[in-house]
């Protein structure tokens, strides 16, 4: 291992994230060391972890490296794996253009939710093609914080969400623990969950609980599916109307713009920044945290 490893910090909508550069998937980075990286006291801090990998040096991106030269090896903090992150996508995608790895426009990424498309201007918000919501068939989901219990509508964005509508988010509690949903059996690999509130016509805003990170400031496939959620609860399907919709989806840590179409994609809109850069010292991540 090399005494000095490169990192990077950067944050959408203020959903932070470590980024490790490894273009030839040589770091091995386990669970306990993105665990420490990802802690806000002993480490840099960060809601999640996305390592920078060609496609063609990560098995599990391999199959896609004629679409997609970069693959997003996304880990939470807790250094458990993850399908999808909306918001570490845009992140993600701003460095490669930052970092001279890809130009300014449209392109692909490679995560394990499947190939992103994303366009990412020289200055300014990132889109990115989050793909199609899958609605699953209702199994009377509830979710539950202390004595507050609400139905959750089943959503999948590449990963799984519970979106449930509440009348304020301080029911929602302080989130750094899983809300109960059941029935278990629904999420077998657990699930994100929103709580979601009304602010006016094709306006919402949410807090969410990150599987394996727990409250974050953002989520942009939760804010997805809290967009799909939200128009069918409304009426809304452009699959039938044969017209793009629109919502503004407020989260803790800023706005997001997200568009389904009628062919049932959905796009994502904001801000991706990257703000520091530096060096972990390599023999501190081998040897752990130190209690």
């Amino acid at each position: 291992m090399v005494k000095g490893i490169r990192f990077l910090k950067g944050h959408g909508t203020e959903n932070d994230f470590v980024i490790v550069p490894d273009p030839d998937g040589l770091l091995e980075l386990g669970a306990p060391q993105v665990a420490l990286l990802c802690d806000r006291r002993a480490g840099l801090g960060g809601d999640g972890l996305l390592r920078v990998v060609r496609s063609a040096a990560h098995p599990q991106a391999s199959a896609h490296a004629d679409g997609a030269e970069w693959f997003m090896d996304y880990r939470n903090s807790d250094g458990s794996i993850a399908e999808m992150c909306g918001n570490g996508v845009r992140v993600f995608a701003r460095y490669l253009v930052t970092a001279g790895l890809a130009e300014p426009g449209e392109f692909a990424v490679a995560t394990r939710g499947g190939l992103k498309r994303v366009r990412v201007p020289a200055e300014g918000d990132v889109t990115v093609d989050m793909g199609r919501a899958l609605l699953p068939p209702a199994s009377d989901i509830e979710v539950a914080v202390g004595p507050h219990r609400w139905p959750a509508r089943n959503v999948n964005m590449g990963n799984p969400h519970a979106v449930a509508f509440v009348a304020d988010l301080a029911e929602a509690g302080h989130l750094f623990t899983a809300p109960e949903v059941t029935p278990a059996s629904a999420y077998p690999e657990g699930v994100n969950v929103e709580f979601v509130v009304d602010r006016g016509p094709r306006h919402v805003a949410l807090r969410v609980h990150e599987r394996g990170s727990g409250e974050t400031r953002s989520c942009g496939t939760g804010a997805c599916a809290v967009m799909v959620a939200t128009a069918r609860r409304d009426g809304v399907d452009p699959a039938v109307t044969g017209e793009p919709v629109t919502y503004t989806v407020d989260v803790p840590g800023g706005r997001l713009v997200i568009t389904e179409r009628p062919d049932g994609g959905i796009e994502m809109t904001g801000p991706a920044v990257i703000l520091a850069e530096g060096e972990i010292d390599a023999d501190w991540l081998a040897a752990g945290p130190q209690r």
